[in-house]
């Protein structure tokens, strides 16, 4: 989305109409991925359960429906219900996923037309919702139009997990992102002036409530990896024994290895003395040169450990990603304030893998480190906590509910995330145990 400026960048256009056609086309875009996801398998695939981690898809379909009737019809609209009698059954608070397939949910069919009718009620609202300065808070610069395009471009993520999850044939298909020519060329890692920053945003218009308010933070020179840990150097960490020795993980993570016998990241499997992983339906070598994905907090720091470096604060990371050392400013990508491209970052499932290490040169960041928006999640040292100032909204249940130890934060986004809901201020959380996501990770040191 092109924004209005962070605290200390350019202008860019926010008229009315303009804020309109960008809602519009967010919209329209994470619809049509959520039309691919889920007409790109049977009902009976819809309906399944393909891991008590995740929802049912149709259960997604729905939600997702629910989330813009309620916002968008009901909030922005002024819209009498449509069907209030669901609320319950796709609040996500209300029911954990692991039982939502005993709920009595809308069939495939009444999913598909519930969420087609809001949707098209939605399109009349936005026509004539005010967006300007002026205009309630939910509505200002289509604040409550970029935040359901964001939510379900999120669900359109996790319905993607739910096909990595799932067993059987390939039900999705899409070509390979670019090679990474002079990844060979590149210093292992790049050295990140210490000093303050501006982390976080107070005028992106459709960042969430997490990612605000903007404020000065003072980090310590460091040293950071120019791209992401890739499998190839993984490899060398199990082969090493990194799963048999207590010594490189937390309790909590060692417990983990224990209890559930880990030996290697999600989805990886040795086979006649070569390691294989499935992905998307499709059994294929390790690739070595590629960010090592589908592994926990627990796996990242583990590694840390063992190659003698540690994992980056969530501080470090943002100022690695945004701030230019010349300006002085943050910028909204890495390299700019410009929105991403194909030629700058992988996003949007336009690929179904993450890049070879080193690729996107022309997304780098002023630092020289590659590939911080796309590829992969990073997981970061910190704990998901709210910035000096935070105020929830609109509603507690989104961030607030969530900050404390229990959560890590990630970074960057991956290459199933929507442009939409990534950008270098963008904050992302979970459980320390959780590899079905597509996580993975890079290491820092001190200067």
């Amino acid at each position: 989305m092109t924004s209005v400026p962070d605290d200390d960048a350019t202008g860019r256009e926010t008229d009315t109409e303009a804020l309109r056609r960008l809602a519009l086309d967010a919209l329209v875009t994470a619809r049509d991925r959520t039309a691919l996801l889920t007409e790109s398998v049977d009902d009976g695939e819809l309906t399944a359960q393909h891991s008590p981690l995740m929802s049912p898809l149709v259960w997604d379909l729905a939600h997702i429906g629910n989330q813009e009737e309620q916002w968008l019809l009901r909030a922005v609209g002024g819209r009498d219900a449509l069907r209030p009698e669901i609320d319950g059954l796709y609040d996500a608070f209300e029911h954990p996923r692991s039982a939502r397939p005993s709920l009595p949910l809308l069939p495939p069919s009444q999913a598909r037309g519930y969420a087609s009718d809001v949707r098209g009620r939605v399109l009349e609202i936005l026509e004539r919702t005010p967006l300007h300065e002026g205009a309630r808070p939910l509505e200002r610069s289509g604040f409550a139009f970029g935040m359901i395009a964001q939510h379900e471009q999120q669900h359109d993520e996790t319905m993607l997990i739910t096909h990595q999850l799932r067993t059987g044939p390939a039900a999705l298909t899409a070509a390979d992102p670019p090679d990474a020519p002079d990844a060979d060329a590149l210093p292992a890692e790049v050295l990140v002036p210490g000093g303050p920053f501006t982390m976080g945003t107070s005028a992106e218009p459709w960042a969430l409530d997490n990612e605000r308010p903007a404020h000065r933070r003072e980090v310590a020179a460091f040293h950071l990896d120019t791209v992401p840990v890739t499998c190839g150097a993984y490899l060398r960490f199990v082969e090493d024994g990194g799963y048999t020795q207590q010594r490189w993980w937390e309790p909590a993570g060692w417990e983990m290895v224990r209890t559930h016998e880990l030996t290697a990241p999600l989805f990886w499997r040795r086979e006649g003395g070569q390691w294989l992983r499935r992905r998307f339906g499709v059994t294929e070598p390790v690739p070595e040169r590629e960010p090592v994905l589908h592994v926990s907090w627990y796996e990242a720091d583990a590694y840390a450990r063992w190659a003698g470096r540690r994992l980056p604060t969530e501080a470090e990371w943002e100022k690695a990603a945004r701030h230019d050392p010349v300006s002085g400013r943050s910028l909204r990508h890495p390299w700019g304030d410009d929105d991403p491209t194909p030629e700058r970052a992988n996003l949007g499932q336009r690929h179904l893998r993450p890049a070879p290490a080193g690729a996107y040169p022309r997304g780098a960041a002023p630092s020289g480190a590659r590939q911080l928006i796309g590829d992969v999640w990073e997981w970061t040292a910190s704990d998901f906590l709210p910035y000096p100032g935070f105020v929830a909204f609109p509603y507690r249940e989104y961030s607030e509910v969530f900050f404390g130890p229990a959560h890590k934060v990630l970074r960057g986004g991956s290459f199933a995330v929507g442009t939409v809901a990534c950008r270098g201020t963008f904050r992302n959380w979970d459980l320390p145990v959780r590899r079905q996501i597509f996580a993975g990770f890079r290491t820092a040191r001190d200067a």
